[in-house]
């Protein structure tokens, strides 16, 4: 069963990336929920590596693309060469036409280059010229973000923003982890007590993608959805507080994604129905990236982890 699989890949994952068992959860959820994500914390934390595990993990091929504000949208696209031989002109495939992408701290890299990712994330296609090309079917973004560093760099717009699936915030792992990592890192070293990672087909990805969306949802949790999210829209119908705070709330993506997403934690759990935990649980990922604070709660140091809490306290659970 595909279950067995992912409970594989996920004792894998967790063995090769320790003390973060978020970010690894999050990464199987965006496999399940067909969606990109956008992954912010400190420099060294096993980011680039967690990708690759995933990649290694299953049957496709994966590639970096590390951002710099020197990098052209053509860089990620690929773009048409001319051949003297034949007097035409061929097309050069870019990195985007691999399954796993990894766009390592994606806002070093001016907004042309990060709007080449828009269409790509969006649509699964990419234009050049007058041609359109389709990615592959297993197609996901995992970009990186360092939110300690900020000089030359370029925050992303809302509009690619609000096309990732997921904002997972990592941080430092606790000392009994790091102690753990030092094991790891001098194992490696040695090649020793290597751990193989399991091989999990598309087909099996598929397989289970279906059965996520075949999992049930009570009315009554599909209603919590719309209403978790439309408090974000008009939240002085829930609370003045949380009106003051929010300027822009989260769009119908958020919705499709809250769903998705709460199915898939749902499947990973070995359960066929939603529970409202499931949704509780990924929430403050889905809409982390997808609120737009007012100047009167950046002022007051109101974070949208805060904003989240407050909706999830003013918004009742079935």
């Amino acid at each position: 069963m595909a279950i067995e699989k992912f409970n594989q890949l996920k004792k894998y994952l967790d063995s090769q990336i320790l003390g973060q068992g978020e970010l690894t959860q999050s990464m199987l959820i965006g496999l399940l929920a067909d969606g990109h994500i956008l992954v912010e914390g400190p420099p060294g934390l096993a980011k680039t590596r967690a990708i690759k595990a995933l990649s290694d993990g299953i049957e496709a091929d994966f590639h970096r693309v590390q951002f710099t504000p020197d990098l052209l949208p053509a860089d990620l696209t690929g773009t048409d060469i001319y051949r003297p031989e034949t007097h035409e002109f061929e097309f050069q495939r870019g990195p985007l036409f691999h399954n796993l992408i990894l766009a390592d701290e994606i806002n070093r890299a001016p907004a042309k280059v990060q709007s080449a990712l828009l269409e790509a994330m969006g649509e699964r296609q990419i234009t050049v010229g007058s041609t359109t090309y389709q990615l592959p079917e297993l197609f996901l973004v995992m970009a990186t973000q360092n939110p300690i560093e900020q000089e030359g760099t370029y925050p992303l717009p809302e509009a690619q923003l609000d096309r990732f699936l997921l904002h997972v915030s990592i941080d430092y792992p606790d000392a009994s982890v790091e102690r753990e990592i030092l094991a790891l890192n001098r194992n490696e070293a040695l090649n020793k007590d290597i751990i193989s990672p399991p091989s999990l087909s598309q087909a099996e990805i598929k397989e289970a993608r279906n059965e996520c969306l075949n999992i049930y949802l009570a009315p009554q949790l599909e209603e919590y959805i719309v209403q978790l999210i439309i408090a974000t829209r008009q939240p002085a119908k829930y609370d003045a507080l949380l009106a003051q705070w929010l300027t822009y709330g989260a769009s119908p993506r958020a919705t499709i994604a809250l769903e998705r997403c709460a199915r898939a934690r749902a499947w990973l759990h070995n359960r066929d129905f939603v529970s409202p935990e499931d949704i509780i649980s990924v929430l403050p990922n889905v809409l982390r990236h997808r609120l737009l604070l007012s100047y009167e709660a950046e002022s007051e140091g109101i974070t949208a982890s805060i904003v989240i809490d407050k909706i999830l306290n003013v918004v009742a659970v079935p």
